[in-house]
């Protein structure tokens, strides 16, 4: 049986994700803030067919992140996959966003993937190092506003796209130990999106409701299964029946002096710069 944490597991997608682990016969450890909600979420969970660990706690707290993966591994004896989910949003202009707001985003998305990923990346790497063949699964969690920018999201945004960043470099340094990193960026109706997405996208002749959380997690099942091991390093948007692979920043077009330039000069060059370029995505609201 493989065992996988989920974080954030009390409510919207991380709900969703460990309904659908269970289904598929994993033993899933639950972390979130609130004990009370991941009550009911275990009794769903198991209900569905899994075994359920439940591991409260700030996942932001490096300590109780420590915990968490202990918690993982006492319980089978083993860890699998780790699905980074918790999140929160202060949206906010730019010009009006708070110390206090800016710190909780960064805190609460950014660290609180980081520190699970720290520490189940070095049990794993102990395992490795040991001769114990290792076959982990990271699948982190970004968004559409960290990948292409969302106006009234500045602090959000910004951890969303370190936590695109920290994929790739974690999937880079991990894969030598059988770990791969990936990500994928959702859109779904989620306690955090309500207001977005009330009644987008339901289709009236099918009935099928392209923003239900239940659409993202077949894709974090498989991307936390043994079948995956050949995709690392990469971001997944994903929304209803949609699944689709994020490209990042690339090389562009270049301008070589072969000395250093003068300011002056700089103005036409980057005139032909900009026309060579691609248009970069819009930003979500602009």
């Amino acid at each position: 049986m493989r065992t996988v944490v989920i974080t954030g597991a009390g409510q919207g997608l991380g709900r969703a994700h460990a309904l659908a682990f269970g289904a598929a016969g994993y033993h899933v450890v639950l972390n979130d803030l609130g004990a009370e909600r991941l009550d009911a979420v275990a009794a769903e969970c198991v209900a569905a067919g899994g075994t359920v660990t439940a591991a409260p706690g700030d996942i932001a707290d490096w300590d109780v992140a420590a915990s968490v993966v202990q918690r993982a591994v006492a319980a089978t004896g083993r860890l699998d996959a780790l699905v980074n989910n918790a999140g929160m949003t202060r949206d906010r202009m730019v010009t009006n966003v708070t110390e206090a707001e800016w710190d909780d985003a960064i805190r609460v998305n950014l660290k609180g993937h980081f520190a699970p990923l720290r520490h189940a990346s070095a049990y794993w790497k102990g395992l490795a190092k040991a001769g114990t063949p290792v076959a982990a699964r990271i699948v982190n969690t970004t968004s559409g506003a960290g990948l292409m920018g969302n106006v009234g999201q500045v602090n959000y945004s910004a951890a969303k796209a370190a936590i695109a960043a920290v994929t790739v470099v974690a999937a880079a340094e991990l894969e030598r130990y059988g770990v791969t990193v990936n990500a994928i960026a959702p859109s779904a109706r989620t306690p955090m999106t309500a207001d977005v997405f009330a009644d987008a996208m339901r289709a009236p002749d099918t009935g099928f409701d392209a923003m239900a959380p239940e659409n993202v997690s077949p894709l974090v099942v498989w991307l936390a299964s043994p079948e995956a091991g050949f995709v690392t390093g990469r971001v997944f948007e994903v929304s209803g029946g949609s699944v689709s692979i994020a490209d990042g920043w690339q090389h562009g077009p270049a301008t070589d002096a072969g000395r250093r330039w003068d300011p002056n000069e700089l103005g036409p060059v980057v005139r032909d710069l900009l026309t060579r370029a691609p248009q970069p995505a819009a930003v979500y609201g602009a």
